[in-house]
């Protein structure tokens, strides 16, 4: 298989803080470590590659900290939540790759770009949140919060009830020719971590964080077309893309062709809440150019990048059952 020449690979909040793990901070870097070993081992001295990743669990989580506090530390907004989860999550990452490129004897700079990304402040997104962050809660606690500090929650996938933020379209990455510099010296970049900083332009062209979390797989989707990347790599809770997911008819796929993935979106089989958004990224990529994407899970990563394992959609082919 012909090696990518620019590879972006978006981590899902999920896979470095799972919903059954303790969240402490050793078990994320343990997560982050091994996930990204496999990723160093099989890279190509000519690849290219740009990490994104999600922070919904963490978000969650600084928020948290922010309304516990609230009475000693002013509580801070939640752009800059975002920017506090970015910087986090980039450091353990960055260090994590740096430290797993230098075992497997392919060392290369690696750094984090604190990232905004543009969106319109008259997105309907606004008026009705949609977005997960922070942890899953049981029925009672869940309306307590609604009660007390007027969250929205929502039911998320079976796993229980978590707090829902607006989620605007990502319009643009506002540090991308510093990106594209970075990847252009062969620097692995982490950028757009948990879908960037969500900015609005003001009338004198200043900029403003807004209140809000940005979808990281549609950012991954618009970062990987922002820098030319030709293969996206989706990682996720599950080893492979199904249709009748989670019942009798469930029907796990290897390679869905980007017509049929359209069909089985409009068809309700990817539902918003959980495979939906990354099915829709994967298609604004392919459409704008990309050359394959690839959904997979942290335990199949290395071999889904090896061509063994994981859901590949592509522009020109059959779907095919795995």
């Amino acid at each position: 298989m012909t090696p990518p020449r620019c590879l972006l690979l978006a981590l899902g909040g999920n896979v470095i803080i799972p919903p059954d793990g303790t969240g402490t901070i050793e078990e994320q870097i343990e997560i982050t470590g091994r996930t990204l070993e496999p990723v160093a081992a099989g890279l190509d001295p000519a690849t290219r590659l740009v990490i994104t990743h999600g922070n919904g669990p963490v978000v969650g989580n600084i928020v948290l900290r922010n309304e516990a506090a609230r009475d000693t530390i002013p509580p801070m907004p939640l752009d800059v939540c975002d920017a506090d989860s970015q910087g986090g999550l980039g450091y353990m990452i960055q260090q994590a790759m740096r430290n797993a490129l230098r075992r497997a004897g392919k060392e290369r700079e690696v750094t984090t770009v604190v990232t905004q990304v543009l969106v319109d402040a008259g997105d309907p997104a606004f008026g009705h949140p949609t977005k997960p962050i922070g942890p899953f809660y049981r029925r009672e606690s869940a309306d307590r919060l609604r009660a007390s500090r007027g969250w929205q929650m929502i039911e998320d996938s079976g796993r229980g009830y978590r707090r829902v933020v607006p989620s605007p379209k990502p319009l643009a990455i506002i540090e991308v020719k510093a990106i594209r510099a970075l990847i252009e010296a062969s620097v692995v970049v982490v950028a757009a971590g948990g879908g960037g900083i969500p900015v609005v332009r003001l009338p004198d062209g200043m900029l403003a964080g807004v209140e809000a979390v940005v979808d990281k797989d549609r950012s991954a989707a618009l970062l990987a077309r922002s820098v030319g990347a030709d293969q996206l790599v989706i990682v996720t809770g599950v080893d492979r893309v199904a249709i009748g997911y989670n019942t009798p008819r469930q029907q796990d796929l290897e390679v869905i062709a980007v017509d049929d993935a359209q069909q089985y979106l409009a068809a309700g089989e990817f539902p918003p809440g959980s495979m939906g958004p990354k099915i829709e990224a994967a298609l604004e990529f392919l459409v704008a150019g990309g050359r394959e994407v690839i959904i997979t899970s942290a335990r199949a990563l290395g071999l889904a990048l090896a061509g063994r394992h994981g859901t590949r959609i592509v522009r020109a082919r059959k779907t095919i059952a795995a």
